[in-house]
C-alpha cells in the first residue's frame, strides 16, 4: 500500500460540519440500542490502532505490539478489529459522529493491508505465538476482513489475491478439537471471499464447512464446542450461520437456525443476562444478530433478542468482555443487528412472563427450572455448577465444591466430565450428580518456560503447529487429572426454594485446609470466559462443616437452602 506524501496535493479540508449531538440514550426496547452500545465502543478499538501512516505497523491492532513491545509478534486474530471500524463507517444515523468519516474508512484500508504485510507466506497468521498458523484468528479475521471490504466497496487486486492465499490455507488445513462456531464462520469466510473473488472453489469450501457444522449439532438443538454444549457460543453459531443464511439464501439452514434458538432461550435469565460457567466454555457470549436475522420466523429467537434491548443493554446486565484481546468480537455484531432489526409484532412491547416449566437435556447434560420471575440452570457434566437468577439479578451462583490440600493442591468437581454418574428424577424435581474430584491445574508462564515454550513455537512447533495446540489444549483445555477422591451434589428444585447438598469422599488424597463453592470459578483455558458479569460480586460460600468432618473422618457432607424471594 503507497501513500501519497509526493506529488500535487488536495487543498486541505477543514471539518467545518457543525458538531454532531451526543448520542441520546434510547428507550429500553428501541432497536438504537444496539447502536448506542456500538458507538461507544469505537474509541476502544480506535486505541488498539496504530494510527501513524508512516509507521511501519500501520494498521496494526495489536497495542501490546506496536505501542508497548511487550509482545514479539503481531496477534492476527486482532486485525477482526478492522471491521468495527467499517461497521461504524457504513452506519447511518444522525447521532453516529464516525458515519462516512474518510479517516475512519483510511485507518480500515490500513488495518487490511497490514494483516496482509504481516501474514505468513501461505496467508495463515498467528494469535497466541509464533508460527502457531491458528485457525481460528484466520477464520475470525479473514470474515472480518472480506466484510469489511464489502461494506467500504473496495476495488483491490493486492488485497483480492491475499484473501484468496488466506482461504486457501483455510482450505487445507483442519484444527483439533471440535468447536461448531469456527467452523460456522469458516463457512462465512469462505463465501465472503468466493463474493469478493468470484472463484468458485471457495463457495465449495464454504458448503463443506457448512455441512461439517450442521452435522454437529445435536438433536437437543446445541451445537458441539469441545466435549458439550455452550449456550454462550451457540449464540455465535447461530450468529454465523443466520449471516451466512442471509448471503446466499440457503433455505436449509432454516430449521437448525431454530432449534438451535429454541435451546438457546433456555438459558436466557429474567435479569437479561445469559449463559454462564455453566456452558461447556464457561462463556458468557451473546451474539444478538442472528436472532434478529431469524426473529420473524423464530419466537424464540425473537425473545431472546427484544430482552438483551430490554433488559441486557440498558440495566448494563450484559456480560463485560472488553479487554485487548476481545473488546471487539461483539461490538461489530451491535452494528449488524442495529441494521437488520426484525420488525414485527410486539417489538419494543414489555415482554410477557415466561410459561413456568422445566426442561431437562440429557445429552448436553443442563438442566433448565424458569418460573415467572426466577431461573434455575445446573449443569450435570460439570460436577453441578449452578447459578439462579431473579429479575433483579443473580441470587446464588456456585460452580462446585472445590478443595484445598494441605500441600497446596486443590481439586474440584467442575471440569466437563460424561463419566458422571447423573439421574434426574422429574417427578420429585430432583437432580443427583456423582463423580471424581480433578486437580486443577493452573500453571503460570516464568522466563524459563517462555522460553522453552518459544524454543518449541519456533522448532517443533513451526513444522507442526497443529501438534504444539494439541499439547496445549491438553494441558489447559481437554485434560483431567482425576484423582481417588469422590464427590456428590444433590440439588432438589422445591416450590419456593432450591437445596444443594454436597457429599465429599476424600479416600486419602490428602489432609483439606479450606472447602469452597465460589461464584465464578473455572479450572481450563478459554479465552472467552471469566469477563465480567453481576454474579461476579456473590459471596464465596465456606463450607467448614464439610471441611471439619473432612479433616476428621475423610468424609461428610454440607446443606444449603436457597430461598425465591419471589414467585
Amino acid at each position: 500500500m503507497s501513500l501519497p506524501v509526493n506529488g500535487p496535493q488536495k487543498p486541505l479540508e477543514i471539518n467545518k460540519l457543525p458538531a454532531r449531538p451526543v448520542f441520546a440514550q434510547p428507550a429500553a426496547g428501541h432497536r438504537d440500542w444496539y447502536l448506542f452500545e456500538a458507538v461507544r465502543s469505537v474509541p476502544r478499538i480506535l486505541l488498539m490502532l496504530d494510527r501513524n501512516p508512516l509507521s511501519r505497523t500501520y494498521g496494526c491492532f495489536d497495542r501490546e505490539y506496536w505501542h508497548y513491545r511487550t509482545a514479539d509478534f503481531p496477534c492476527g486474530m486482532n486485525e477482526e478489529f478492522c471491521l468495527v471500524l467499517a461497521q461504524a463507517w457504513a452506519a447511518r444515523h444522525p447521532q453516529n459522529p464516525f458515519y462516512q468519516n474518510a479517516r475512519l474508512r483510511e485507518l480500515t484500508i490500513a488495518a487490511l493491508h497490514f494483516a496482509r504485510r504481516s501474514a505468513h507466506r501461505d496467508g495463515s497468521c498467528d494469535d497466541y505465538f509464533p508460527f502457531e498458523k491458528a485457525r481460528g484468528a484466520v477464520s475470525f479475521s479473514l470474515y472480518a476482513m472480506t466484510e469489511s471490504y464489502q461494506v467500504l466497496g473496495l476495488d483491490d487486486a493486492e488485497l483480492k489475491a491475499f484473501f484468496a492465499k488466506r482461504a486457501d490455507w483455510m482450505l487445507r488445513h483442519q484444527e483439533s478439537g471440535q468447536l461448531a462456531n469456527h467452523q460456522a464462520l469458516g463457512a462465512l469466510a469462505l463465501y465472503n471471499v468466493f463474493a469478493v473473488t468470484g472463484e468458485k472453489r471457495f463457495q465449495v469450501g464454504s458448503n463443506a464447512l457448512r455441512d461439517l457444522t450442521l452435522a454437529w449439532q445435536h438433536a437437543e438443538g446445541w451445537f458441539q464446542e469441545y466435549e458439550g454444549a455452550d449456550p454462550g457460543y451457540q449464540t455465535c453459531t447461530i450468529s454465523f450461520l443466520a449471516k451466512l443464511r442471509k448471503k446466499t439464501g440457503d433455505a436449509t439452514l432454516t430449521a437448525p437456525l431454530i432449534r438451535a434458538a429454541e435451546f438457546a432461550a433456555e438459558f436466557l435469565h429474567p435479569d437479561g443476562s445469559y449463559a454462564g460457567e455453566y456452558g461447556s466454555r464457561n462463556t458468557h457470549h451473546f451474539y444478538p444478530h442472528g436472532l434478529e436475522l431469524i426473529a420473524r420466523e423464530s419466537p424464540a429467537a425473537r425473545r431472546l433478542a427484544e430482552s438483551f434491548l430490554q433488559r441486557g443493554l440498558p440495566r448494563r446486565s450484559r456480560y463485560f468482555n472488553d479487554d485487548n484481546r476481545m473488546c471487539a468480537h461483539y461490538v461489530y455484531d451491535w452494528f449488524q443487528a442495529w441494521a437488520d432489526y426484525a420488525e414485527a409484532p410486539g417489538r419494543g412491547e414489555p415482554l410477557p412472563p415466561v410459561t413456568p416449566h422445566t426442561s431437562w437435556f440429557p445429552q448436553a447434560g443442563l438442566l433448565a427450572r424458569h418460573t415467572a420471575t426466577q431461573a434455575v440452570v445446573a449443569a450435570a457434566y460439570k460436577g453441578g455448577v449452578i447459578r439462579i437468577i431473579g429479575e433483579g439479578g443473580p441470587v446464588y451462583a456456585d460452580t462446585g465444591v472445590m478443595v484445598q490440600l494441605e500441600d497446596g493442591r486443590v481439586l474440584v468437581a467442575h471440569l466437563y466430565n460424561r463419566a458422571n454418574q447423573v439421574t434426574w428424577d422429574a417427578a420429585s424435581g430432583v437432580l443427583t450428580i456423582a463423580g471424581s474430584l480433578c486437580r486443577r491445574r493452573s500453571p503460570l508462564m516464568t522466563p524459563v518456560k517462555q522460553m522453552i515454550f518459544r524454543v518449541l513455537a519456533l522448532t517443533l512447533g513451526r513444522c507442526n503447529p497443529n501438534w504444539l495446540r494439541l499439547v496445549v489444549q491438553k494441558l489447559f483445555i481437554t485434560g483431567k487429572p482425576m484423582t481417588a477422591a469422590t464427590f456428590q451434589r444433590v440439588i432438589r428444585l422445591q416450590p419456593d426454594s432450591v437445596t444443594i447438598t454436597d457429599e465429599i469422599q476424600l479416600n486419602g488424597v490428602g489432609r483439606p485446609v479450606a472447602v469452597l463453592a465460589v461464584p465464578d470459578s473455572t479450572s481450563i483455558y478459554i479465552a472467552s470466559s471469566n469477563p465480567y458479569q453481576a454474579a461476579n460480586l456473590l459471596p464465596v460460600r465456606r463450607l467448614d462443616t464439610l471441611l471439619t468432618a473432612l479433616q476428621k473422618t475423610g468424609r461428610g457432607s454440607e446443606t444449603i437452602t436457597v430461598p425465591f424471594t419471589s414467585l
